[in-house]
């Protein structure tokens, strides 16, 4: 479990130099992180350590990460995302 020292760390991390990252990491953050495994946690945690085009290419779908569970999580992430909007309409 992480501090809350860690928390506010992870939740500046989520902010991307991108408005396109911004939306897909920051709601994902807020409603379903707290919800995830201890192993997704750290996942997303490394996943956020990427560079910025990297994570536009993959969330986007232009690319594949080479790493399998950033591959499970961004599907995760954006499933996610969508069901929430869906919700919202």
């Amino acid at each position: 479990m992480l501090s809350p020292v860690e928390k506010s760390r992870l939740k500046w991390a989520c902010r991307r130099g991108m408005l396109e990252l911004d939306v897909i990491f920051m709601p994902f953050y807020e409603n379903e992180f707290d919800a995830l495994s201890d192993a997704d946690q750290q996942t997303f945690i490394r996943l956020l350590e990427s560079d910025d085009p990297d994570l536009f290419r993959w969330t986007m779908g232009h690319a594949v990460p080479a790493d399998p569970a950033f591959v499970a999580l961004i599907k995760m992430i954006l499933e996610r995302n969508q069901a929430r909007h869906d919700r919202q309409l």
